[in-house]
């Protein structure tokens, strides 16, 4: 049985108490919120905290209004009442519902990037020797790249780029709020995958106001339940009339970042959704799409289903256009 290290456990009641604790704790503190991944890499020594922060006491990160979400709602939460489609679907997704108890909107939002030689215990990395993400000095996906090749497994995070929401972060310093657009919150790098700052507090969620636009969010696993996606395809679209005025293609579960594809939007810009314009975009997201064989299933089958799983996305946005 995988055991937690040993760390002292704080637990705040206000913003400021949550950021005057992480100064004071210093830089082998983190926070945690449901704990749904943190607690797990503790217990593989992916992380070692000698101080843990919790943040499920503090009333700012439970904010629920149509347009926003406390970064600390539940999964169900956000599932049961989110005001977009999308988001309540992909929350819906995440894992299982007892994880979905416990995991909050901010946890999968900031996920630890996976990797197959990673997401391993401390025994098993050793016996190999440890991979460029923790302790070692090698990416055993890529073993000649110089940086980590880790994927971003979050299932919301990619419908958020998607839909232009924007993330409102509070950190330390005095004015250190500030609100950063989905799409630059996350880099494509396995290790460096966040632009939030450790001493940052991912606060809540601004989602945009209905303007008519539509989104979805489908997922590849193994199973209909608990598994990670090894692709997440979300589609928003804002039409205008009959044609599409703008659209987004975002792809989870292929890259170390939730990976916009602009030439499948362009694809279908200023025309009707039609299955000629569908399927071009479906190849324009299929081009780029990069999967690494560090998740599961064949690399190149997983590829090939980026253009299943965008054709699929934005026929369900045709359909529903259709009924209105």
């Amino acid at each position: 049985m995988l055991r937690l290290p040993s760390f002292t456990y704080l637990q705040p009641r206000s913003l400021k108490e949550a950021l005057a604790m992480k100064a004071g704790a210093g830089p082998d503190a983190m926070f945690v919120a449901g704990g749904t991944d943190l607690y797990p890499n503790m217990k593989r020594r992916h992380q070692e905290p000698r101080t843990v922060i919790s943040l499920m006491a503090v009333p700012d990160l439970q904010r629920s209004e149509k347009t926003v979400l406390g970064a600390g709602l539940t999964l169900s939460t956000i599932a049961a009442v989110g005001a977009v489609d999308a988001v309540r679907h992909a929350a819906g997704l995440v894992s299982t519902p007892l994880l979905r108890n416990m995991g909050t909107l901010g946890g999968n939002l900031c996920l630890d990037t996976r990797c197959n030689y990673y997401n391993q215990s401390y025994e098993w990395r050793k016996s190999i020797d440890f991979c460029m993400k923790k302790d070692g000095h090698i990416c055993w996906v890529a073993p000649s790249s110089p940086r980590c090749w880790a994927v971003n497994s979050s299932d919301v995070a990619p419908v958020m780029v998607a839909i232009g929401a924007e993330y409102r972060l509070v950190g330390p310093r005095e004015g250190g709020e500030r609100v950063v657009p989905a799409g630059r919150f996350y880099h494509n790098d396995g290790i460096n995958y966040l632009t939030k700052q450790p001493d940052e507090i991912l606060v809540d969620v601004r989602l945009p106001a209905p303007d008519g636009w539509d989104a979805v969010y489908h997922k590849l696993r193994r199973r209909g339940s608990f598994d990670f996606p090894v692709l997440g395809v979300a589609a928003w679209l804002r039409w205008d009339g009959k044609k599409v005025g703008e659209a987004r293609i975002v792809l989870g579960g292929v890259a170390s970042y939730p990976q916009e594809v602009p030439e499948a939007g362009a694809a279908l810009k200023g025309a009707p959704l039609t299955d000629d314009s569908i399927a071009a975009a479906a190849e324009a997201a299929y081009r780029p799409s990069k999967p690494m064989d560090n998740t599961d299933f064949d690399l190149s089958w997983r590829k090939q289903m980026t253009r299943v799983f965008v054709s699929r996305a934005l026929e369900e946005l045709r359909t529903r256009s259709a009924r209105r």
